[in-house]
């Protein structure tokens, strides 16, 4: 496969390797091991009944954290395909990108960064990186998936380089990691990386314009004011008429992916082609990121998410959900602070009283690994009296 890629894709023969040495397999490359070991990690199954905007009994028909991963794959998997990249790098950062976030979705993580504040925060992709480095316990000689350094790297780096300067100004959860350090904070991630990044937001707004549909949050005549969504939704109308409503809402989100799919790779080669980039290094230093929209797509995807941030994330029965949602976050931390004696054996072990970083990081772990189903299940079992004990 390594031969048919281009010259600035990641390849396994040039792979940094694990800070863990592991003996290679005989009939897998490191990034599609990293991508085994993903699938098959705890984390990544419970991203079934962890939810984006709807909480999980909603419908079945939503989209989930697991599905959004699955449909970040495909398209990352896409461009990459297209532009001579590694696909097998670029899947697994696409399925792994979700694996630290709490239930609930955005309301989830922002109750629980408010109820760490005092206690170092809460970001959700340094949870992703404490996930696969030290929270699953799954191998007998090590902790967490002992990934590549290029998936490590790209996980970390999954908005771009993290600023310069003060270690301090990092979330917690990267300053924890031990090696993080040798994962170039400072330089721009793998063009696989980028395409993983990419993919997220193509996927993210297109879909959640289908389930905000689905969920009678607003109509197609509501979106045809929005630029490109409107034109390519009257396009789909104007040519099949009288098309039935899901027919119509799938036709029209299917292209608007080919449309924004289209412009990632047309304004990528030609970044690629202007920087004169030749290997992966030359990607890292070149300054800038290179997988990206054009400045008129750019202007369109921000259309559309000021849409979907007016008429979806703040509708009132959404508001409503994520009322509730951030209650039971903060119960549960605020319980688990206090009475660490109420946590499952294996994580009141690793406390050290009530009320201290330490065991607040504990209650923090245990909640962010969360399903919305489990998360709401304990919360009955621990705060309602009918439920009894």
């Amino acid at each position: 496969m390594s031969s048919t890629l281009v010259p600035y894709a990641s390849t396994p023969e040039r792979a940094r390797g694990r800070f863990i040495a592991e003996p290679e397999s005989s009939t897998r490359n490191c990034f599609q091991r990293d991508r085994d070991r993903i699938i098959h990690a705890t984390a990544f199954r419970r991203l079934i009944h962890k939810t984006q905007v709807f909480v999980y009994h909603e419908g079945d028909h939503y989209r989930t954290r697991l599905t959004h991963s699955l449909e970040v794959s495909q398209i990352a998997r896409s461009i990459a395909r297209v532009l001579g990249l590694n696909e097998d790098l670029s899947e697994a950062l696409a399925l792994a990108h979700d694996l630290g976030h709490p239930p609930f979705g955005h309301a989830g993580e922002d109750e629980l960064s408010k109820r760490m504040g005092p206690y170092d925060g809460f970001d959700h992709n340094a949870q992703a990186l404490r996930v696969v480095t030290r929270l699953e316990h799954r191998y007998a000689d090590f902790d967490g998936l002992n990934l590549t350094w290029e998936t490590l790297e790209g996980l970390v780096k999954h908005n771009g380089p993290l600023p310069a300067g003060d270690e301090q100004d990092l979330p917690a959860a990267l300053r924890a990691f031990e090696n993080l350090d040798q994962l170039e904070l400072e330089l721009h991630p793998s063009l696989e990386a980028q395409v993983a990044a990419l993919a997220d937001d193509i996927a993210y707004n297109n879909h959640d314009i289908d389930d905000g549909l689905r969920a009678g949050l607003f109509s197609v005549e509501d979106l045809l004011n929005v630029p490109l969504v409107g034109e390519v939704f009257s396009d789909v109308m104007k040519t099949y008429p009288g098309l039935e409503m899901s027919r119509l809402i799938h036709e029209s989100i299917r292209r608007l992916i080919s449309s924004m799919v289209d412009d990632a790779l047309e304004t990528s080669r030609a970044a690629i082609a202007r920087f004169g980039v030749r290997s992966p290094e030359d990607v890292r230093r070149c300054g800038a990121p290179l997988i990206a929209f054009s400045e008129s797509m750019k202007q369109n995807d921000s259309a559309l998410k000021h849409f979907l941030n007016e008429r979806m994330y703040h509708h009132y029965k959404v508001n409503r959900m994520m009322s509730q949602a951030r209650r039971v976050v903060a119960d549960l931390f605020d319980l688990f602070l206090n009475e660490p004696g109420t946590l499952p054996t294996e994580w009141r072990a690793q406390c050290d009283g009530p009320v201290t970083p330490q065991t607040a990081r504990v209650a923090c772990d245990f909640i962010a690994g969360m399903t919305d189903r489990f998360a709401l299940e304990e919360h009955k079992r621990l705060f309602s009296l009918e439920k009894g004990i």
